[in-house]
């Protein structure tokens, strides 16, 4: 039988996001609207899951594909340049290519009676990769693969990933003349997904090899802290309003010196990020009783306030970089 708490915690934080979303755009489309395609990004999830079944059979007829240790990033025979590859070659396109395909279909009958603003589209770009969350979350919680920690915490990543193509999209459809170049556009911006898509997945892995191959899982939350900023900053540009610029530099060693804060503050805001999740990780197996024991609450405000130092850190960079934009353009 469904298990329909598994069903609330796979569907509910992806719709609340959702929500968060629809209420920032401007002359968003009917909720109703967007919920059918959270439910169709659900389904493009299903498809992309059976397609990435299919891919295995076949591809293991043709080549040994367990034997060359293309495994799931879950099998301890796994090896990273293995995962990198299934990653790029099967996982990226194939979920990346239903999602958009999810979004293409209806937006091509929808067109017909409406006509589609660039952050429609967006905006339903971010509901089809939500629905696929969800759909991703409830099987990962089914299988018990996956806390609801972990899912809730990697509940915006397939928004990340899609933004690109969905931006690029948008501009497409809301465009009234249409070029070959901006389908050459969408296609680079697909791409761009997939290369993402993959590299947050190899990054994810890292963590179980030894050094120095592990020191990559170290660039995973400054890389989603990255893509978290590149899909809001194309969240702004679709509505119309001017990007938050960081680098202003009038001078190489001006501009250079501000591209090294800003790496700089992805690097400690990301890990700060990580420092926390792995904090929480660590302290979920315990009784709430055990929290209070002196050397285990010593433990938790030291950690918390070392990743606190850093977070406040990167903060304060990005404030500083705001600032000295705003100095140079007014």
């Amino acid at each position: 039988m469904v298990d329909f708490s598994l069903l609330l915690w796979a569907a509910i934080p992806p719709l609340l996001l959702l929500g968060y979303y629809y209420c920032r755009v401007p002359f968003a489309p009917p909720l109703l609207k967007l919920l059918m395609f959270f439910i169709i990004g659900a389904i493009s999830g299903i498809l992309a899951l059976s397609l990435e079944w299919i891919f295995e059979i076949v591809v293991n007829r043709v080549v040994d594909w367990h034997q060359i240790k293309l495994c799931l990033p879950t099998s301890r025979c796994a090896t990273l340049p293995g995962i990198a590859l299934r990653q790029l070659v099967e996982v990226g396109p194939i979920e990346e290519g239903c999602k958009f395909v999810a979004v293409v279909v209806p937006i091509y009958y929808l067109q017909r009676k409406y006509r589609l603003f660039a952050s429609t589209v967006f905006l339903f770009t971010i509901a089809v990769a939500l629905g696929f969350t969800a759909e991703e979350n409830w099987i990962y919680l089914f299988h018990d693969t996956a806390s609801i920690l972990d899912r809730i915490i990697g509940m915006p990543v397939h928004a990340m990933f899609s933004a690109p193509w969905g931006y690029a999209l948008g501009i497409y459809i809301s465009s009234n003349i249409r070029l070959n170049q901006d389908k050459t556009f969408i296609f680079r911006a697909w791409l761009n997904s997939v290369i993402c898509h993959a590299l947050v997945n190899v990054l994810s892995s890292a963590w179980r090899y030894s050094l120095p191959l592990g020191f990559l899982s170290y660039g995973l939350f400054p890389f989603l802290l990255w893509m978290f900023w590149r899909l809001e900053q194309l969240l702004r540009k679709v509505q119309g309003k001017p990007a938050i610029t960081l680098i202003s530099g009038h001078t190489p060693q001006h501009r250079y010196w501000q591209r090294s804060l800003v790496l700089f503050a992805l690097i400690m805001g990301g890990n700060a990020v990580f420092g926390l999740f792995l904090l929480v990780r660590i302290l979920s197996p315990l009784s709430p009783s055990k929290l209070f024991d002196v050397y285990i609450l010593w433990f938790i405000i030291s950690r918390f306030s070392l990743n606190l130092f850093f977070g406040v850190l990167a903060w304060g960079i990005y404030r500083y970089l705001r600032h000295s934009a705003r100095r140079r353009y007014f």
